[in-house]
Parts: C-alpha cells; sequence; structure tokens
C-alpha cells in the first residue's frame, strides 16, 4: 500500500536589474579591462582584422572601461577561447593563473581558483547562477557548452559580496548570445565552428545565427560533441582510459526588444550529455558503520545493493538540463538611475548514475531565481549598485545509491524470506529559500578608486515530508492486521505517523543569515601602473552534502556523515550533530598591475584566514573489498590559505609577445594533525605568441610541480611537464566574414601526468597527445 501527500511548488517573480545595458556581440567578442583591450586591438591591426565590440561583464559591471578591479580578472575570449576551448569547463580553464581544475574523464572537470572549487567559487551564466548538482560531488559535471560562449570571466578572490557566500574564493562568469543585447548590423550574423580531436576521436559542431526583424532580434544555436575514451600516455597499463567517454548536445531559441535605451528578451536552453566515470567502483556500497567502525561485509539488514552486477560494466551519468532565461538590460530608465539589470531564470535539471543497466542514483535540481540591479547617478560623488535576488530550488538525489531496488515486489507482497518493509520512498527532496541584498559603492578621489560592498543573505533550507510511503507485509501478517480495529489501514496509518516524526526529526530545517562585506582601493600610478588592495570578511553556510551526507558516495570511494547526521557515528568521540555552522572568512588581495607598452603584468598576493573551515575528517581507511574506502566526517576546524598567482608580458613587436605564468597555494589546517585535501601544487610556465597577417600561432611549456603535502586519505602526486601549442591561418571572405583553420596541440611530449586536486587522480590521469584541428566561419 502507498499512501501519498501532494507537494505543491511554489512559483517566484523573475525579475531584475543591471548596472548597465550589455553592448551586442558577435562570436568571440572581446570582454575585458582596457589593456586587454588594446593588446587585442594591436594584434588585430597588425594582422588586418577589425577591432572586435567591448563588453562589459560582472566583475566589471560597475566601472568604466579605463577602471581595472581591485581583484584579479581574466577574461578569456576571441581566438584565445576558441583554440583553449575543451568539452568541459574546468579543462577550457585549467592553466590560467590561479586557475586548476579538477579532473573527472571526460565528461566533468570543474574549475579550482586558488585552491578550492565548488561550492566555494560560483558558476554564473550572464551574471545568473547556475543550477545543477556540480556543488555536489566531483562526478557531476557543471552545465555549460564552451564552444556556444563568448567569453568567460574568471575573478580571483571573494565574489561573495555580490553573488553570496558562494563566491568566497572566486567567480567563473559565462557569457553567451542566447539572449540577443543588440540587433545584428545588416540584419544577419552568425558563425559556425567543426572540431576533430586526435585522442580522443572527438568529433564537434556548434553553430549560431542571429536575425533582425524591426525592432526584435531573433537567435538560435546549437551544439553536439562526441568523444571516446581518450588516450593515455605509456606507462599507465593501458591505451585508452576506460570510461572516459563523454557525449554532449545543446541548442537554444531566444529573442529580444531592442530599443535606444536597451533590450529586454528571453532564452529556453536545453543541455543533453552522457559520459563515463573513470575509476567508479560499487564493491564497497555495501560498506555501513558502526560507530566509528566501517565495515565493508554484508550481515543482517546490510547487503549489497549490487548483489547481482560486477564492476565490469561501464558506470555513467545521463543528464538532461531545461532553463528558461529573462534578461534585460537598460540605460536612463528609471529617474536618477542610470542603469537597470534583470535576471531571472527557471532551471529543470535531472540526472541518472548507471552501473551497467542499473539505475542507482538520480539527482534533481528545480530551481527559479531571480535578481534585480538599480545603478544610480552620482550621489555626493558616489555611484553605485543596489540589487535583491531570490532564489527557491527543490533538490534530490543526496545519499540515494540504490534507485534500482524497489522495496516490494510487484504485487505489493514482501519479499521472499523477509518480514516486510516499512520506510518512505524517494524523492526526498530538500527545499531551499534564499533572499539576498547587496549594495556596492563606488567613488573616485583623484588617481585613488575606493570601492564598498555588503551583502545580506537569508537562507532555509526545509525537507518536506516524502509523499510516497510504503508499508509492505507478509501475507500472514497482514491477515492478523485485517482482524484489528481499523484493519491494515489503520496500522499503515500509525506506521507512516511514527516515520514521519522520525524523517522530520532527522531531518531538521537548517537556517543561516550570512554577511559579507568589503572594501577595496586602487591606486592608478602614471605609466599605466596601478596598485589595489582589497579586504573582505565574507561568511559561507554549509551547503546540503556538507549538512545532511549519510552515507557512500560510489564516485570518490568514501563513507560520509554531514555536520547534521554526525550522530550516527558516535556520542562521544564526534562532535554534536548541528546545522549551527558558518565559514567566517577574512581575506586580503593585493594586485599589482602595469598596462600598456611593451612590458604588461598582473600578478596577485592573498591571504585567507577561515574560522571554522568546513571539511572531511578522515576517521577510517577499509580495504575488506580491494579498493580502499574512506570514511569521511564533516567538522570545522580554522584554517589558512596564502598565494600568488599572475602574469608578466614583454612585447618584442606589435607581433610577438613573451609571458611568464603561474600560481602557489600554500594551507594550513591550525589545530589538526592533518592537512586540506586536493590542493593544486605550484606551477610556472612560458608562452610565446606570434602572427604574421593571416598566420598566428603560440608555443606554451609549463612545469606543474609534485604535490607531497597532503591529507590523510591522500599520497603525494609526483610534478608533470605540458607542452601546447597553437598554430591558424585566417581567410578573408568576399562580402566581409572571415574563416580559421587551426591546430591545437596539448602534451605534446605525452608525459603521463596525474592531476592532485581529483578525487580519482590514479584512476584519471590526463589526456596523453593530442591534436585538435578546427575550422570556424564568423559572418
Amino acid at each position: 500500500m502507498i499512501i501519498g501527500r501532494e507537494w505543491r511548488a511554489k512559483t517566484c517573480l523573475l525579475s531584475f536589474v543591471s548596472a548597465f545595458a550589455l553592448l551586442p556581440t558577435p562570436l568571440g567578442a572581446q570582454a575585458a579591462p582596457a589593456n586587454a583591450l588594446d593588446a587585442e586591438s594591436e594584434q588585430a591591426e597588425a594582422r588586418g582584422l577589425p577591432e572586435r565590440a567591448t563588453i562589459v561583464v560582472t566583475g566589471q559591471s560597475l566601472r568604466s572601461a579605463d577602471v581595472e578591479p581591485p581583484v584579479p580578472v581574466t577574461v578569456l575570449t576571441g581566438d584565445e577561447l576558441a583554440h583553449r576551448r575543451r568539452g568541459t569547463l574546468g579543462e577550457t580553464l585549467d592553466g590560467l593563473p590561479g586557475v586548476h581544475m579538477d579532473n573527472f574523464g571526460a565528461g566533468a572537470s570543474r574549475p579550482v581558483i586558488r585552491g578550492q572549487t565548488r561550492p566555494r567559487i560560483e558558476i554564473l551564466n550572464d551574471g545568473a547562477n547556475v543550477f545543477d548538482a556540480s556543488s555536489v560531488s566531483p562526478d557531476h559535471a557543471i552545465i555549460t557548452d564552451p564552444l556556444l560562449l563568448d567569453a568567460i570571466e574568471v575573478q580571483r578572490g571573494p565574489a561573495a559580496v555580490r553573488y553570496g557566500g558562494s563566491a568566497v574564493n572566486g567567480a567563473v562568469n559565462l557569457i553567451d548570445g542566447k539572449v540577443p543585447k543588440g540587433l545584428p548590423e545588416g540584419g544577419l550574423d552568425g558563425a559556425y565552428e567543426i572540431r576533430y580531436g586526435t585522442a580522443d576521436q572527438e568529433m564537434a559542431a556548434a553553430g549560431r545565427v542571429t536575425a533582425a526583424l524591426g525592432p526584435v532580434a531573433f537567435h538560435a544555436e546549437g551544439s553536439k560533441a562526441y568523444h571516446e575514451n581518450y588516450d593515455v600516455p605509456d606507462g599507465y597499463g593501458s591505451d585508452r582510459l576506460r570510461d572516459s567517454f563523454g557525449n554532449s548536445s545543446s541548442y537554444a531559441l531566444g529573442a529580444s526588444w531592442v530599443t535606444g535605451k536597451g533590450f529586454i528578451g528571453a532564452a529556453y536552453t536545453r543541455q543533453d550529455a552522457e559520459y563515463g566515470l573513470p575509476g567508479h567502483s560499487h564493491l564497497n556500497a555495501v560498506c555501513h558503520t558502526h560507530g566509528l567502525d566501517l565495515h565493508c561485509e554484508s550481515h543482517g539488514p546490510y547487503n549489497d545493493p549490487f548483489y547481482e552486477i560486477d564492476d565490469s560494466h561501464t558506470a555513467s551519468i545521463k543528464l538532461r538540463s531545461e532553463r528558461v532565461d529573462v534578461r534585460g538590460d537598460f540605460t536612463d530608465l528609471l529617474p536618477g538611475f542610470s542603469n537597470l539589470r534583470l535576471r531571472g531564470s527557471y532551471t529543470d535539471y535531472l540526472h541518472d548514475e548507471f552501473d551497467g543497466p542499473a539505475l542507482f542514483a538520480r539527482y534533481t535540481n528545480e530551481a527559479y531565481d531571480g535578481r534585480i540591479e538599480l545603478t544610480h547617478k552620482p550621489l555626493f560623488g558616489f555611484t553605485g549598485t543596489l540589487g535583491v535576488q531570490y532564489t527557491e530550488a527543490k533538490f534530490d538525489g543526496l545519499n540515494q545509491s540504490d534507485r534500482h531496488r524497489l522495496p516490494f515486489d510487484s504485487d505489493g507482497t514482501a519479499p521472499a524470506g523477509t518480514s516486510g518493509y516499512t520506510a518512505f520512498l524517494p524523492p526526498f527532496y530538500k527545499v531551499t529559500e534564499n533572499w539576498g541584498v547587496f549594495l556596492s559603492e563606488r567613488r573616485s578621489f583623484g588617481a585613488l578608486d575606493i570601492e564598498l560592498a555588503a551583502r545580506k543573505d537569508w537562507r532555509k533550507i526545509t525537507h518536506p515530508v516524502p509523499e510516497e510511503f510504503a508499508v509492505v507485509v507478509t501475507p500472514a501478517f497482514r491477515a492478523i492486521l485485517e482482524r484489528r480495529p481499523g484493519g491494515f489501514a489503520a496500522y499503515a496509518q500509525t506506521m507512516k505517523d511514527l516515520y514521519t516524526e522520525s524523517f522530520l526529526d532527522e531531518n531538521p530545517t537548517a537556517r543561516h543569515n550570512p554577511f559579507s562585506a568589503s572594501i577595496g582601493a586602487t591606486w592608478n600610478i602614471d605609466g599605466g601602473y596601478s596598485a589595489a588592495l582589497s579586504l573582505a570578511r565574507t561568511e559561507r553556510a554549509p551547503n546540503v552534502r556538507e549538512l545532511y551526507a549519510q552515507g557512500n558516495n560510489l564516485a570518490t570511494n568514501s563513507f560520509e556523515l554531514g555536520l547534521a547526521r554526525t550522530h550516527w557515528g558516535s556520542a562521544t568521540r564526534l562532535p554534536p550533530p548541528t546545522t549551527d555552522v558558518m565559514e567566517r572568512a577574512k581575506s586580503a588581495n593585493l594586485t599589482f598591475r602595469k598596462a600598456g607598452g611593451p612590458l604588461e603584468f598582473e600578478v596577485g598576493l592573498f591571504y585567507q584566514d577561515v574560522d571554522d573551515y568546513i571539511f572531511a575528517r578522515l576517521i577510517e581507511t577499509e580495504t575488506q573489498t580491494g579498493i580502499a574506502h574512506n570514511y569521511l566526517v564533516y567538522v570545522v576546524a580554522d584554517a589558512t590559505f596564502r598565494g600568488v598567482d599572475g602574469q608578466i608580458s614583454y612585447r618584442f613587436s606589435p607581433q610577438t609577445r613573451l609571458t611568464l605564468f603561474g600560481d602557489y597555494v600554500g594551507t594550513k589546517l591550525k589545530n589538526e594533525n592533518d592537512n586540506l585535501p586536493r590542493i593544486p601544487p605550484g606551477r610556472l610556465g612560458v608562452r610565446y605568441e606570434g602572427n604574421s597577417g593571416p598566420l598566428s600561432g603560440d608555443v606554451e611549456y609549463y612545469r606543474t610541480f609534485r604535490q607531497d603535502k597532503v591529507a590523510l586519505y591522500e599520497s603525494p602526486t609526483d610534478g608533470y611537464n605540458m607542452l601546447n601549442a597553437t598554430i591558424a591561418y585566417r581567410f578573408d571572405i568576399p562580402r566581409g566574414g572571415n574563416l580559421e583553420l587551426y591546430a591545437r596541440g596539448t602534451n605534446l611530449t605525452n608525459d603521463l601526468a596525474f592531476v592532485h586536486t581529483s578525487f580519482v587522480k590514479d584512476q584519471s590521469p590526463l589526456r596523453g597527445r593530442s591534436i585538435a584541428l578546427g575550422l570556424r566561419h564568423q559572418f
């Protein structure tokens, strides 16, 4: 018998506002500070190309083009973005100053900024939050397609004041054109690109077109990519990495009404993907705890949910994401305000995790998000933006790894050999509601620019009682129950009432009201030099995994207990269960820049002191099944981060440039006999770029050093060398537009490279030598 209760989702107003209207841009348009734009313009002029349009995004939305942000910002756009693009966001950004990746095969790879990834960095889509499941587990892909992006902006340092506590270490803003920001010149523009990669037999294609009909611009775009298991270098033990394949497709349709004051429009996006999970094993699915003891053997009620499946099957994820975006940007629309920005979205995300034919987990995330920003005109010398954001998300999938097993037979009777089954059935939703209000102000005092910002959030996570409750008994017991007053129905209702009370006790509501504030100052010195200092105090509330994890995470080979679930461990040796935890970080960022002239540089120094840093502490490592399984409990401790990242370049001529780049992160876990896990090692590299008319190219070499400062359940990771090179030739097309042929080689020395930031580093080395051949046409 199933007893259900209907759950109704609330709707919310999707409205918001801009710091100013974004300018229309073709594929490959640039978003960068003035010095980067000048550099690109010089290159374009030297090659006989038209200058690109400028868009100003995220971290610079309150600044004019000649004002630098107080924290380091890297913008990847144009040719560099086109040549660096890979199948995942982490791979695409890996190698930028201060940015690494946590590799999980070809399907999932998240950026790591200054030693931290999600949930301590935020992923944005044109300034609006991206909703998927990537903050919950490293095998979950970030929902984006790099082939369809105009630009990627990476802000290193605390962006939490603008985007909430999840951006405490930085933000990545994905700029696309699915909602047109202007009318195309001549009434029509577009682009397409095709690629082939040798290491994984990559076959990818993407295209887009924007057309104008009066004041309305229509946009359509799509992409499709196919990757086989990729080649790995000699010495790994096999020629190809098993389960490293990835296939994806995406399309979007959008339209905007464009006026002389700005635009307002909407777009629908559908993305699908299927990819393998290298290093995955379900042999430890039977693992369970007896207090502080991790036990990986079947007995009593503890059995292996994969008892009929072995590890010879392919483990994979199949996902689907549908999203509706509403965007608007206007200038001088309201008295006293120079800019207004609107960002709203509805996301319906789902992915299934398979082991062979078995569906063992299903994650869903249905989210409404709305954001309005108003930028006021100068007031007492200050220009600033006031914003409000509302988010409601319904998330499911945590702590479930046996979705393929029904708790009862199809006829509703108990399985043979059991006395019955009484429990709530999935889905087990976690509903997050968040209100945020933020304010930022800027004023110039001659050569000194000052910025102040603050944000306050009110977040609540609740757990609606599941809709379905199963009471399954043997026929003999049911006959006994039917002879009692009220019969079986009364018994079922009594059991549901008891389970409801227990469910609410086990899933306490979490309330957090984080507050973040920052102050930044930029001193603009003659000759293009500048120095910037930013100080921030940020608060981050724990995410759903850190709070409520209880069970096996098969992707990371670990059994985890969240902050609110420690009572399942030991009442005397673990902290008591709590939801009242908040990370508090005090950060300092010092950035030195030089723009213009032959010598240019941007170097950032940072220090972060975090109280109540949330991390997974090792309790025990069990090897009973032959594959190590870690018993991890989320706890808090004080920690520090410090480091340096940046690049220095010198132009020998308008056509040639030499760049030195690198980064380093050091950490300390205070009062703990342990180190923080998966901290990237130091890196140092050099790049030479040159062009001669339509021909351009670059050669890049960097050394990633050995990481031997490891957590108790980690092993040291050897360093590796990486040699990459690009060559491209551009053709002018009659009647406008251009066509480019390019080849991008990566890991040309075919080094066997393991990424320390990866949960499956030993099972998922980087690709071996690979050549990506591409053709781009823009019209």
